[in-house]
């Protein structure tokens, strides 16, 4: 076993290093300790032993007892008496175990943490410094009063109140403040001497980002100097600068050192210029009258000056901390722990090429309404850190809303890492309880150069291209798959996004009515809706309520044309009394649980009877959500309403499924009206349509009636209501007033 081996081994028994560390270092860290005579006795400047003691103690505990006994006795036993040795080891050795004791219960599991922790300076200041600093005066006092300390009687008649007393008070607090801690870096280095590679890399990681070397030269320059000037000599040629007034003068340049450079340099500086200043404290504390006085004084600045130095570089190195991990945190998803898009961002900015990438898994959104939200939290980590494992060190995987995740990629041969990529995600596997999970995943890139200020739509893009790798199942390339299409379709969606915004906002919508005409002469008209463009010309709703669904505008339009067709009954009551209009419904309002409360509210509002409306809604409304859509229905029959299916024969189309509606009217889709008369198969689809509505008791209503043949059929069919440019074309809806109520 090497000799590193062994100290590493056995560094830490009591008969090593905690016995072996006082012996040799007490001697070397009292040569620190100042005292000078005042009023015919000795007083404390500064007390480095005590200190080393204490930081010892922290280390070792009840172990490093020995140690010091050891170093006391060697230190006092050849210039006093057996007596005098054993008593001052009992006044060394009460002070640091009851402020060791003291420290180690309240602040048990913290007890050991490096010195610059804001939170444990109360604990450290009282129990390290005010509590040692005490209780070693007090018992020192009663010593000497007693007469134990023979060797002392220049301390006799040392009065409690005395200037002397609290000067000696005073040099014990600013060793207890600043030579526990550097005490305890030294046997830390000591003890792991490889500490000092940490010791380094804090002290850079605590200096401000913004000081520069050119910075800290000055500052070393300027601290220099005013080092010199308080350390010239005093004599009567000297300025002011040569008196404790150049020590004010050092408060400031610290004070600046330490929001700069942090806690751990600070501490490193402040400390020996601490003991230099104290040691050397005559040459700018001439001896004249008052000399006392100005001693307690300049005493108490040394204590001030050390708490604020270091309490500052403290709360400085803790701010920059916070700062740092706010930064990184905003960089950062709080949710999934992947850097967001902003890092995205970042890093885009920062390379000159790059390639980026998408990986759709649109899965998830089904897996996630079944397992929970944490699925689809696990497995984007787990995909992510999937594929970090892949990726070189200056790329990375960001996470993106949704069930979408990016990928930033060096040019450098892009092409094959693409594919090699592609290659590595098929091999993910993912596992939930216990049950393998392998969801599709869509895989697009683009080449982008920096800067990239148009992001979000090349996000846009590249989720449109994933969709494409869907069906493909291999990587697709934007620039491959006309990106400009693509950029132009997002873009005139984003258009009538706003043209839509704009026509809730001002009214600009248009209201048409077409007649709807009952065989038996309960007529009704159907409210449609028109968009004016830029031209004044009208767009259909096959053109915008699509990109309404698709940006969730849908709802808010639907309730638009309900409000004014209202409104226009409530203003034309007396002219069209008990006319009927139909709405039409999107599929996401008819799976609002709020719209019948809606629909409540605005017939009071406007003082209009439920039989008044005929909601008209699609298969894929009354079968995509069937337990939510029915409910809304049931809900709006019970008010009064009646229900009507529209377009019956396209989407689902399925005769089983009608069997579980309960609607009003059933709308015949025009594509099988159209051909009626030529066509013998839809003939017969139109009949068996007939049959089924009657057997559920439901009105039947033809569409695309424009001929006087296709309306002699249908009637023989037993059609209920006709609908057509035969019948009617739409018109606005403010001419029916104009016009004879039907």
């Amino acid at each position: 076993m090497t000799i590193l081996a062994l100290f590493n081994r056995y560094k830490d028994r009591w008969w090593a290093l905690p016995l072996l560390l006082p012996i040799f270092l007490l001697p070397v860290f009292s040569l620190a300790s100042t005292y000078t005579e005042l009023n015919g006795g000795m007083v404390v400047l500064y007390y480095m032993p005590l200190s080393f003691c204490l930081a010892l103690m922290l280390f070792y505990g009840l172990m490093a007892v020995p140690g010091i006994v050891v170093a006391l006795f060697l230190r006092y036993y050849f210039s006093v008496t057996l007596y005098e040795t054993i008593a001052v080891n009992v006044h060394f050795l009460v002070p640091l175990v009851l402020s060791w004791g003291g420290y180690r219960v309240f602040a048990p599991r913290r007890n050991m943490v490096a010195y610059g922790d804001v939170h444990l300076m109360g604990q450290r200041i009282f129990w390290q410094v005010i509590c040692p600093a005490t209780l070693f005066l007090f018992l020192f006092q009663c010593a000497v009063y007693v007469g134990i300390y023979e060797s002392r009687h220049s301390l006799t008649g040392f009065s409690p109140a005395s200037i002397r007393m609290l000067i000696s008070y005073q040099g014990l607090l600013v060793s207890g403040l600043t030579g526990v801690p550097i005490s305890y870096l030294a046997i830390r280095l000591i003890r792991n001497p490889f500490y000092i590679r940490g010791l380094v890399s804090q002290i850079r990681a605590q200096i401000d980002k913004k000081a520069t070397l050119l910075e800290f030269a000055i500052w070393i320059a300027v601290l220099g100097c005013l080092l010199g000037l308080l350390l010239v000599p005093f004599s009567e040629n000297s300025s002011i600068f040569s008196t404790n007034y150049t020590l004010l003068l050092v408060m400031p340049v610290m004070l600046w050192g330490a929001m700069r450079y942090g806690y751990k340099l600070m501490s490193l500086i402040w400390t020996p210029v601490l003991i230099v200043i104290i040691h050397y404290f005559y040459r700018y504390i001439p001896f004249i009258q008052n000399y006392d006085i100005q001693l307690a004084i300049t005493s108490s600045s040394y204590v001030v000056f050390s708490f604020v130095v270091i309490y500052l570089a403290m709360l400085a190195t803790r701010q920059r901390v916070i700062n740092a991990r706010a930064r990184r945190l905003a960089f950062l998803d709080p949710v999934v722990n992947i850097p967001n898009l902003r890092a995205l961002a970042r890093s885009l900015a920062k390379t000159p090429w790059s390639t980026l990438c998408m990986m759709r898994i649109p899965e998830l959104e089904l897996l996630g309404r079944n397992y929970g939200v944490l699925l689809r939290i696990q497995y984007k980590q787990r995909l992510a850190e999937w594929v970090n494992g892949w990726l070189q060190p200056n790329e990375n995987v960001y996470h993106l809303s949704g069930y979408d995740l990016a990928i930033r990629l060096n040019t450098e041969s892009h092409e094959a890492r693409i594919m090699a990529l592609h290659e590595h995600i098929k091999r993910f596997r993912f596992f939930w309880d216990g049950m393998p999970l392998q969801p599709q995943v869509g895989f697009s890139y683009c080449s982008v150069r920096a800067p990239v200020n148009h992001l979000y739509l090349v996000l846009g893009e590249l989720s449109v291209i994933a969709d494409h790798s869907l069906a493909t199942s291999q990587p697709e390339n934007l620039q491959q798959r006309g990106a400009m299409s693509l950029q132009r379709g997002l873009k005139d969606k984003v258009q009538m996004m706003n043209r839509m915004q704009h026509a809730l906002e001002q009214n600009a919508f248009i209201l048409m009515a077409q007649r709807v005409q009952g065989v038996r002469g309960d007529n009704y008209h159907e409210v449609l809706l028109r968009m004016p463009d830029e031209n004044g010309e009208m767009i259909l709703p096959d053109c915008f309520l699509p990109v309404a669904q698709e940006f969730g505008l849908s709802s808010r339009i639907d309730l638009w044309v309900l409000e004014n067709t209202l409104q226009f009954l409530a203003s034309h009551h007396r002219q069209l009394p008990g006319q009927r209009f139909a709405i039409n419904l999107t599929p996401s309002t008819v799976c609002r649980v709020q719209f019948p409360l809606e629909v409540s509210r605005l017939l009071k509002i406007y003082g209009i009877e439920a039989w008044q409306l005929v909601f008209e809604v699609t298969e894929s409304s009354c079968f995509g959500n069937t337990d939510l859509a029915a409910q809304v229905i049931r809900q709006l029959q019970q008010m009064g309403c009646r229900i009507a299916i529209d377009d019956f024969g396209t989407g689902y189309a399925s005769y089983a499924r009608l069997k579980s509606v309960d609607a009003d009217i059933l709308k015949i889709d025009g594509s099988f009206i159209r051909n009626i008369v030529d066509n013998s198969l839809d003939h017969q689809i139109v009949a068996s349509i007939c049959h089924l509505a009657r057997m559920k008791k439901m009105l039947v209503v033809a569409e695309y009636v424009e001929s006087e043949e296709i309306r002699e059929t249908v009637m023989a069919l037993g059609i209920d209501y006709l609908q057509g440019y035969l019948i009617g074309e739409p018109e606005p809806l403010a001419l029916l007033s104009e016009t004879k109520a039907l």
